[in-house]
């Protein structure tokens, strides 16, 4: 596997961080009424990679600077990112979502409108009284600064019904012409780039909808190219998961030792030249590593260092809480639920929105990545949308041979609650999580407003909308249970 070389990126903290302050100043010494004074520098950012002539609409206050362009090529037309409509959550009597995402409350009969966290001093920040969709962490409204088109109504409402009283988000339908590129690009580098999957497994990777998941998480990639980098990834995630964890032969005995070798596709292996060949030779041993291998190729050619080790180490993450869920169920234990939530901490999505940035194209630096309350916002993030996952596939794991641990399960087990009140509780706790990543993110918005950091934010509260809509709308793989 090749490895990139040196990040040639630079953190942009301690320059933004002296240039907000001296913008901040500037702003309280104005006279009343005088528009805000022009920076008169910009924050370093990381290396942008062009975007196809018909690019983003992003706000000049959002534009992130170009460095020497990568060597990506446009290949789709790009969809401008536009604001979704207000924050939504579904009373428990409603049978669907508004119609039109981007609705006035008023018009939003079964739903309630939220403004999200309710933080005044944020109207410095954060755009909008509505709360963190896909326009709720850009900048402050400035004179100079155009105003967003407001998005089209959809022709129809999504398919699938969300989940009574669950809080997110609706979002406009992904571009259908890139969610067609991606699904045919995905499904050619399956078969015949890494012989995936046989024959008879056509329908299932077809029903799993990547294209259409990846392209509602990813509105901003630039091209075509960039959504590929995401969606192999998540590919590779999932044959791991199938043929080592679940559905298609996979068994927690002996999982660790599975797990470790496929691992070595992602953090190469370095050992003696006697044995560097045999390793290199086990990464096409079985699907599962050679879709790691293939996957982590393409997106260590594209993206920095940093990004890269990022990712790995998100993916340790994610394998540590693969081994300990596979523990829990080689001895038949039901953990309290703090430990289970505890575990999906880990075993959850937070490698896919930790690459936003490699897949819009721009860097997060390494030393903002790893703040502490950036790292709290992934968290949450990453919690809240797998608990999603738990609510949506809850009746398809309990139609499925043995035991599932989900969060409904491990509620009505430890609590001596019905399967329904179970139920009924996980969704009180995931939109407790979501209202927690949101006043998150927007308190990190308003400490350190540096344009990669609020693109950043920006982005993983679109991939959480994005990953709702995924799971909501696929009814190939999920239906919900008769609670209401």
């Amino acid at each position: 596997m090749p490895e990139p070389g040196p990040s040639p990126l630079q953190s942009s903290l301690p320059s933004a961080a002296a240039h907000f302050g001296a913008h901040v100043l500037a702003r309280a010494a104005a006279p009343a009424g005088a528009p805000a004074p022009a920076p008169t520098d910009a924050a370093p950012t990381a290396r942008a990679v062009p975007a196809a002539p018909s690019g983003p609409v992003v706000p000049a206050a959002l534009a992130v600077p170009s460095a020497p362009a990568a060597p990506f090529a446009p290949s789709a037309p790009v969809v401008p990112v536009a604001p979704v409509g207000p924050l939504v959550r579904v009373a428990a009597s409603a049978p669907a979502v508004p119609a039109t995402p981007a609705a006035p409350a008023a018009s939003a009969a079964p739903a309630a409108v939220d403004g999200g966290p309710d933080r005044p001093d944020l109207g410095l920040v954060l755009r909008g009284p509505t709360g963190l969709g896909t326009a709720g962490l850009s900048l402050a409204r400035r004179e100079a600064v155009p105003e967003l088109p407001e998005p089209p109504a959809p022709e129809a409402p999504p398919a699938g019904r969300p989940i009574p009283g669950l809080y997110f988000h609706p979002i406009a339908e992904p571009d259908p012409v890139r969610v067609d590129e991606v699904s045919r690009r995905i499904k050619a580098w399956a078969l015949d780039e890494i012989q995936l999957y046989p024959e008879d497994w056509e329908g299932e990777f077809d029903g799993f909808s990547v294209g259409r998941y990846m392209v509602a998480c990813h509105p901003d990639a630039p091209t075509v190219e960039h959504l590929m980098l995401a969606t192999r990834l998540m590919v590779a995630e999932n044959a791991v998961d199938d043929c080592y964890c679940e559905d298609h032969g996979g068994s927690p005995v002996g999982l660790g030792g599975r797990l470790l070798l496929a691992h070595t596709a992602l953090d190469p292996v370095h050992t003696t030249k006697e044995y560097q060949p045999l390793w290199a030779e086990s990464l096409y041993a079985d699907a599962p590593r050679r879709a790691y291998r293939s996957a982590m190729e393409y997106f260590v050619n594209q993206t920095t260092a940093s990004q890269a080790d990022r990712f790995r180490h998100d993916m340790a993450r994610l394998h540590l809480g693969y081994l300990a869920e596979a523990a829990w169920a080689e001895t038949n234990h039901v953990p309290e639920v703090w430990e289970y939530l505890s575990m999906r901490q880990f075993n959850n999505f937070r490698p896919c929105p930790t690459i936003t940035d490699s897949v819009g194209g721009y860097e997060l630096p390494a030393d903002l990545h790893a703040q502490p309350a950036m790292q709290r916002v992934l968290a949450l993030a990453g919690n809240a949308t797998t608990i999603v996952n738990d609510l949506y596939s809850y009746t398809k794991e309990l139609a499925s041979p043995g035991k599932h641990l989900n969060l409904p399960v491990v509620i009505a087990e430890r609590e001596g609650l019905s399967e329904r009140d179970a139920y009924l509780k996980a969704v009180e706790v995931h939109n407790d999580l979501m209202r927690e990543f949101e006043a998150e993110a927007a308190a990190l918005a308003a400490a350190c407003p540096v344009p990669t950091v609020l693109r950043f934010l920006r982005g993983v509260a679109v991939w959480v909308d994005g990953n709702h809509y995924w799971h909501q709308t696929n009814t190939y793989r999920y239906s919900l249970p008769d609670f209401w």
